[in-house]
Formats: structure tokens, sequence, C-alpha cells
């Protein structure tokens, strides 16, 4: 047997390894248990349209229901079911209390823009956006930003005024922190460099937000000002509630009580007999105080209420649920192909999954898979930094390590823009338009008429000026 053939067998025995060190379970459910997952997308992209009645009134029921399908058979049938789902339960707790932390912090906050609606504000308020969006999450800065935008495009604003933001502010703007989005968090928990993010993808970031907002301008442009209604035209950026940014920073900083980064967090956890994580104390604690200490102003104006985050909570723990089997799956055909996945594929597999799977898992599991080619551990962090430094490939003509790892973050985040259930923000800035009574794609119009035209070429051009080999 050849040398060649001898590394790739190793390295594809070491991605199978690393990778299922990631699993809960070497025992993989049946493919047919993901049925679950698909017919609750259906029905998250069919229930709006064809049957809103129902679908208003029941959605919960639907998506505790499917998702009880799954949790069902884990508990009865798979061995060490119960601790996956005890696992995915703790997903999601983190997920909500990240998601409703900054939803509260920053429906506090109220921003009046005293300004006219134009492609060239409009342009600016998203590029400021996908700024912010790397410093208080995108979701803090959807939240932050989607109401004043709609505010000053009042009487003009159209659909594609929404699908740009959520494209921009919410998904491709957090490109270039950990903090933007959580499949970069999680690999700088697993010892990615905090810097490295911006040093790798800042150029494709940077071209993709400026192609979208010219794309986006030129839209705008043929608005025009006939619709829009009169307001005041002095410039001034008023702020009502700003001492609420304090709770937006702390629940920052609790984004980092990981025991990852903090050794003995465990203990403390331990010590203060808590039932799940610090971090999700501290930022359900922020939202409840956020809340009761908001400014009465900043909430009429902001026409805030929790609807928007209820829908998310339980739509998604339906969705955590139903995908646990897809994500097994996916994992496992990742540690068995990993050896001969080439970094084009990884591109496009671990993006297109991340539009319609939760992203930070994906993220993981292709990651582990990545490493894994190149003979190292998914566990060591010692390894994941000469990962993301480089690491020469033994198959000729490869590339190194940190172009694998480059692809499988950029799509992570980029592809979550593909539908409304590609991150959590799009959901929450899909309901607050449609109670502000703006137009708004259903599911399928979403991807059809604007995913797939606009963002499919943008991201064939990353493939081909930066991993195409």
């Amino acid at each position: 047997m050849s040398n060649t053939l001898i590394a790739a067998d190793i390295h594809e025995t070491a991605a199978r390894a690393a990778v299922h060190l990631l699993q809960p379970s070497h025992y993989l459910p049946p493919v047919w248990l993901s049925a679950p997952f698909i017919f609750l997308l259906l029905m998250i992209a069919t229930g709006p349209l064809l049957y809103p009645r129902f679908w208003e009134d029941h959605y919960t029921k639907v998506s505790i229901g499917l998702g009880g399908i799954v949790a069902l058979y884990y508990m009865l049938v798979i061995d060490h079911g119960t601790r996956i789902l005890m696992h995915s339960l703790e997903e999601y707790l983190s997920f909500l209390a990240l998601i409703t932390s900054l939803f509260v912090a920053s429906g506090s906050i109220l921003v009046r823009i005293e300004r006219r609606g134009s492609p060239l504000t409009n342009g600016a308020i998203l590029f400021i956006g996908a700024l912010l969006s790397n410093l208080i999450g995108t979701t803090g800065a959807s939240m932050l930003l989607i109401r004043p935008y709609m505010r000053i495009n009042e009487g003009r604003i159209k659909a594609f005024h929404i699908v740009f933001f959520i494209f921009i502010v919410s998904n491709i703007g957090g490109a270039l922190t950990p903090i933007g989005d959580p499949p970069l968090f999680l690999g700088f928990l697993k010892g990615v460099p905090f810097f490295w993010v911006i040093s790798k993808l800042w150029l494709p970031w940077l071209l993709t937000i400026g192609a979208l907002i010219l794309i986006y301008m030129v839209l705008d442009a043929r608005v025009g000002n006939s619709e829009m209604k009169e307001s005041q035209q002095s410039g001034k950026i008023i702020v009502v509630g700003a001492k609420s940014f304090f709770f937006l920073a702390v629940v920052i900083l609790a984004v980092f009580c990981d025991p990852a980064v903090i050794p003995d967090l465990p203990n403390l956890q331990k010590i203060l007999h808590l039932p799940f994580g610090i971090r999700e104390v501290i930022m359900f604690g922020v939202a409840f105080l956020a809340y009761r200490t908001a400014d009465k102003e900043a909430l009429r104006g902001n026409q805030f209420n929790f609807s928007p985050i209820r829908e998310v909570a339980f739509l998604f723990i339906g969705i955590f649920a139903t995908m646990i089997p897809a994500l097994e799956l996916i994992g496992s055909y990742a540690s068995d192909h990993a050896g001969e996945f080439s970094v084009t594929r990884f591109y496009w597999m671990s993006g297109a999954l991340s539009g319609l799977l939760d992203n930070a898992p994906t993220y993981l599991n292709f990651l582990a898979g990545a490493v894994g080619k190149f003979g190292l551990d998914i566990n060591s962090v010692s390894d994941i930094k000469a990962f993301a430094r480089g690491v020469s490939s033994s198959v000729p003509g490869d590339v190194t390590s940190d172009i694998y790892l480059m692809a499988i973050s950029l799509a992570s985040v980029f592809f979550g823009s593909m539908s409304y259930i590609g991150n959590a923000p799009n959901f929450m800035v899909k309901n607050i338009a449609i109670q502000a009574e703006v137009e708004v794609p259903g599911f399928i119009e979403y991807i059809y008429k604007y995913a797939i035209p606009v963002l499919i070429p943008l991201f064939a051009l990353l493939w081909w000026f930066f991993f195409l080999c």
C-alpha cells in the first residue's frame, strides 16, 4: 500500500474518531426519524401561507408534538437517549437565554433617527448594523436597529428592505468575531484564536457586505420618496433608555462564562446548586432586570412585546428536538467521508446544512471532520491552534488546514441567511415587521425570490475566489 493511501486511511480514521467524540452515542438513529424535522420545516414554510388561522392557533402544539415524537423514541429506544436529550435541552436553554436577554435589553433602547429613509441613509444603517453585529451579536444588533430602520422608511418600506436587513445585520455582518455568531464562539472555545476570524474573513466579509449594500441601494433608489410621510429632518439621533446598554454589556461578558474559558466554573455551579449553567442564569436575570427597569417611553416607542421571542421559543424547541437525529446522521456522514472531502465540499455542505439546521452543531461536526482529516484532535486546544495557523496536508495539491477552517467558518455564518430558520434573529425580525404591518415574504418566497437569486451567486463567487481547489 502506498504512503499516500496509508496517510489517507489514518486521516479518515482520525476524522471518524474526532467526530465521534462529539457524539453522545455511537448508535445512529434510523433515517426515517428525520421525518418529524422535515415535516416541521414544511409546516413552518406553508402554514402562514396556506392555513394561517390553524397555524397561528396551533403552531405551539405542532412544534412540541413533533419534538415529542423524537424525544419519546430517544428515551425508549436509543441507548443513552435520555443523555442525548438532556444535552440538547441544555443547548436549547443556552440558546434561549442568549436571545431572550439580547431581545429584552435591546428592546429597552429606543433609537430615533430624525431623517428620511433614503438609499444612502439606509445603506449606512445596514453597514453600521453589520459592524455592530460583531460587538453585540447578530441578535442584539437586529433588535436594536430594526425598529428605527422601519420608522425612517415608513410609507415607502417594501419586502426587500426587511430581507436585506436579515441578510446583512442578522447574519453575514456577525462573521468577524466569535461574539458575532454562535459557530464562531464554539470555535473560539475549542481553541481558535479570538482574532483569527477577522484576520481571515475580513476580505470576504467586506466584499459580500459591500455587494449586498450596493444591490440594496439600487433597489431602494427605485422606490423613491413619493410615499414617504413627513418627518423631522434635523438629522439627530436620539437614544432613550441608554442605561440598557449596560445590560447588553453584561450579556456579552456572560457569553465568556464557559468552562473552556473559566475552568473552575462547574465547581462553582455545584456549590451554588444551579439547575444549569451560570451563564444562562446571568442572562435570564439580565432579561428580567432589563425589563423591570426599562424606560417606559422606550418600550412604548418600540411597541415592545414578547410575541417575537415567544414564537422563536416554541418553534425552536421543536427544531432542537427534531433535528437531533438529522445532526447525528450528518455527523456520522462527515466522519465517514472527511478523508475524501475537499475544501469545496466542506464549504458547500456545511453552508447548505447551516441554512436549515442549527449552524452551531453543524459547524462542530464539519470542524471535527476537517481536523481529523489532518490527523489532529478536536478536543486538543493546541491541535486546534495549529489547525488555525495552517497545517500542510499529505494529499498532493491540497490546501493547508487554515483554508478548511476559513471555509467552514464563513459558510456556517453566511448561509444562515438562506432561510428564516437559518438564524434566530431572522424569525424575530420577520415577526416584528409583521406586527408593524410591514410586507414580508413567506418562508418559500424568501428562499426562491431573494436568497437563491441574490445570495447563491455571491456565495459561488466567494467559493471561486477563496476556496476553488
